[in-house]
């Protein structure tokens, strides 16, 4: 029987993982890609795939763990409503570890909205090139609404990036495919490459280098369109 399932390929998860390893503890990683599997020390015992509800309750009465801790990412609004639904069902102590939001004094400069669908229509009263730093799985939502000729995408380097930003009809050309986070210099030498207009970022927090790809835009007069995280 495993001790702890720890939910979430996020780097603050690989570090609990890591940590509790290291501690002695016996546990398994529940993440939705190989990509995230190999972000974790091959040690690591750990399961791959998207799990619905059904499958995580499956799942969680299998192994019967002593505790769950929830590290998926802030955005990731379904999975950890299915967690604490799954741990509710089964009596399992449930636990949840999360990023903080940014603080900044450049909060007050960026345009704030709630959803992808409400960042791709501020876009609209925007021009000049686009960067977006918010993952490919909404990319359609911004290339339905914009010219895609005007969007960059930077996304993982992995397969199914690729695929969904095909899928989105961004250019390859303007396929941005690095694991962040990044600096601020390197932020800033992509905007000044592109000449970018406008970006497009979650609310990742400082684990997600959300103030070195905000600042040096709005340094350059860049719209920052920040989505607000989600409240839980």
């Amino acid at each position: 029987m495993h001790e702890t399932v720890i939910f979430g390929g996020t780097a603050e998860g690989r570090e609990l993982a890591e940590k509790l390893t290291n501690d002695g503890a016996q546990l398994i990683v529940c993440v939705t890609s190989e990509y995230a599997r190999a972000l974790l020390p091959p040690s690591i015992n750990c399961r791959v795939g998207v799990l619905d509800r059904d499958g995580m309750a499956a799942f969680l009465r299998e192994v019967q763990p002593e505790r769950v801790i929830d590290c998926t990412h802030p955005y990731a609004v379904r999975a950890t409503e299915n967690i604490r639904y799954c741990c509710a069902q089964l009596n399992l102590p449930c636990e949840r570890t999360s990023r903080p939001p940014s603080d900044g004094e450049w909060l007050k400069y960026v345009q704030h909205v709630n959803c992808a669908s409400e960042a791709a229509e501020a876009l609209l009263h925007t021009e000049g090139n686009i960067l977006l730093t918010t993952g490919s799985h909404t990319l359609k939502t911004y290339t339905d609404a914009v010219d895609p000729a005007r969007i960059w995408a930077r996304v993982l380097p992995n397969a199914e990036a690729l695929r969904l930003c095909a899928e989105a009809g961004v250019l390859p050309a303007h396929i941005i495919a690095m694991q962040g986070p990044f600096s601020a210099a390197l932020n800033a030498a992509l905007y000044d490459q592109l000449h970018i207009r406008a970006m497009v970022s979650k609310d990742s927090g400082a684990q997600g280098g959300v103030a070195e790809k905000v600042v040096p835009a709005l340094e350059r007069d860049v719209h920052v369109i920040l989505i607000d995280r989600p409240k839980e």
